[in-house]
């Protein structure tokens, strides 16, 4: 069974998405994992970031995104289609990277998601459209041994679908005050969403991401973060940091096909650190 990781962090501009597109590259890429990323977030980053605009609106057009999935809670329907909707050796590394898949999103899940949290049980969460994805998903996660799920910057009922099927969640973090303040709040509402819906979830780590190696701040706050991480009870700092870099915001152009890892992430910095995450990770799960 797959491995299942929500990546996740309640402020926005964190890496989150760039950790998750480029942890998977790194699994699939040199590790020959069989991966897939699940984008849950509107603003659709990842999937834009994994393959051409034009090849996700054809897919948004023909209901092969997520949007299909929770439309289909509203109209009491059933169009949607996993199998369908993934789409195989995305990347524009090496004309696609085997085993490297991705389940779309759409921008038009931002139209939905109040009607969808109106008709969800929210209280027990016995039932309902909390596990939209999971019911989807039911077939197809066993031919995988990685999915990692970009969730948006909030707890809503779509992230939850997420977090209903993980196993683990990674929380990036940008070394700063406002970045840090929300990791207190994920971890809670974490706790209670497992003990409401029994279902269990493990804190795998923090990633600092975005890191200025010349900023007082950044400096002091990854040693402050590291000192206070209380075994146990907090999930632990991940040895890996990811410095700000132009090559990895450029990474996300997909319009030009890159010959490598190496190429597409930028030399040695951050190819570098994103494989060494890719070590880390793995160790973290056992496997």
């Amino acid at each position: 069974m797959a491995v299942v990781t929500s990546i996740i962090n309640l402020k926005g501009g964190v890496g989150k998405t760039t950790l998750t597109v480029a942890l998977a590259h790194y699994l699939a890429g040199e590790h020959s994992k069989r991966v897939l990323v699940i984008d849950l977030d509107p603003q659709t980053n990842a999937t834009i970031a994994m393959v051409t605009e034009r090849r996700w609106r054809e897919r948004d057009q023909s209901g092969q995104t997520l949007y299909q999935l929770f439309k289909d809670q509203l109209d009491n329907t059933r169009l949607f289609s996993a199998q369908e909707a993934i789409m195989t050796r995305v990347s524009n590394v090496a004309g696609g990277v085997p085993g490297l898949d991705l389940l779309p999103a759409s921008i038009r899940l931002h139209r939905i998601q109040d009607k969808i949290t109106k008709i969800a049980d929210l209280d027990t969460f016995r039932s309902g459209p909390v596990y939209a994805l999971r019911e989807a998903l039911r077939d197809v996660l066993p031919h995988y041994d990685h999915v990692l799920i970009d969730c948006p910057p909030n707890l809503g009922v779509i992230t939850l679908n997420g977090i209903a099927i993980s196993r683990y969640f990674l929380i990036p973090v940008v070394p700063d005050i406002l970045s840090t303040l929300g990791v207190p709040l994920v971890l809670d509402r974490m706790a209670d969403f497992a003990l409401r819906a029994q279902h269990e979830i493990f804190g795998l780590g923090i990633v600092v991401s975005r890191y200025r190696p010349t900023s007082r701040l950044h400096k002091q706050t990854v040693i402050s973060m590291r000192r206070d991480a209380i075994p146990g009870i907090h999930p632990p700092i991940f040895n890996t940091i990811i410095t700000e870099a132009v090559e990895v915001a450029e990474a996300a152009d997909v319009e030009e096909p890159m010959p490598s890892l190496r190429q597409k992430f930028g030399g040695n910095g951050p190819h570098k650190q994103f494989s060494a995450l890719a070590d880390e990770y793995l160790r973290y799960v056992g496997g």
